[in-house]
């Protein structure tokens, strides 16, 4: 499985890890990268701030919620769409860090984001792209939860592979649980030796 995975992702060097469940996942994930005075910035709307019973939190780590993308009426985009918008969180970001009095603040330690959001809405491969350079710019990994990613890699219309999310996240997982396979999550890695 693993072998086919770092196939399917163009990846050779991919680490892969299984686990049970997304909320295991998600918690597992977020503590291994963050340290104990970081939080993980989520969309307001975002899976792990309003549909896992507090597990992020129970592990010692805020979700810091910024608002999600709302559509654009002119382009007949939904009204609201579940996503971080890059320029959003370079604002948030940029905010923190000019706060006189952010050394005494929840650190941003991580960027969470999920395929398919909880709108079912999709992100683009250049909203990633733009998602990744702010990740970059400020040191922060970039982690994708693929709950539902199934659904999302087949949509119609979209662009986003498997190399894609290889390419663009530092972690990100293909979700079983929520599509139908007998078990769990594959959490992949996909730059060697960036396990926490």
């Amino acid at each position: 499985a693993k072998a086919k995975i770092r196939t399917a992702c163009q990846c050779p060097e991919a680490e892969i890890y299984f686990l049970v469940g997304g909320t295991q996942t998600n918690a597992t994930v977020i503590r291994g990268f963050l340290k104990p005075f970081e939080g993980v910035i989520a969309a307001d709307t975002g899976h792990i701030g309003v549909h896992e019973a507090g597990a992020i939190e129970s592990g010692g780590h805020k979700v810091l919620a910024i608002p999600h993308k709302t559509g654009h009426k002119v382009l007949q985009l939904p009204e609201k769409d579940g996503k971080i918008d890059p320029a959003d969180l370079q604002e948030y970001l940029q905010n923190f860090e000019a706060d006189a009095n952010h050394d005494h603040m929840v650190f941003p330690g991580m960027v969470y984001i999920s395929h398919p959001t909880e709108y079912g809405t999709l992100y683009t491969k250049e909203e990633l792209k733009a998602l990744r350079r702010v990740c970059e710019e400020y040191q922060l990994p970039l982690f994708l939860d693929g709950a539902r990613l199934g659904y999302g890699l087949c949509a119609p219309g979209t662009d986003v592979t498997l190399a894609d999310l290889a390419e663009l996240c530092d972690v990100f997982y293909i979700g079983g649980t929520k599509v139908g396979a007998l078990f769990g999550e594959a959490v992949v890695f996909p730059k060697k030796n960036t396990v926490p």
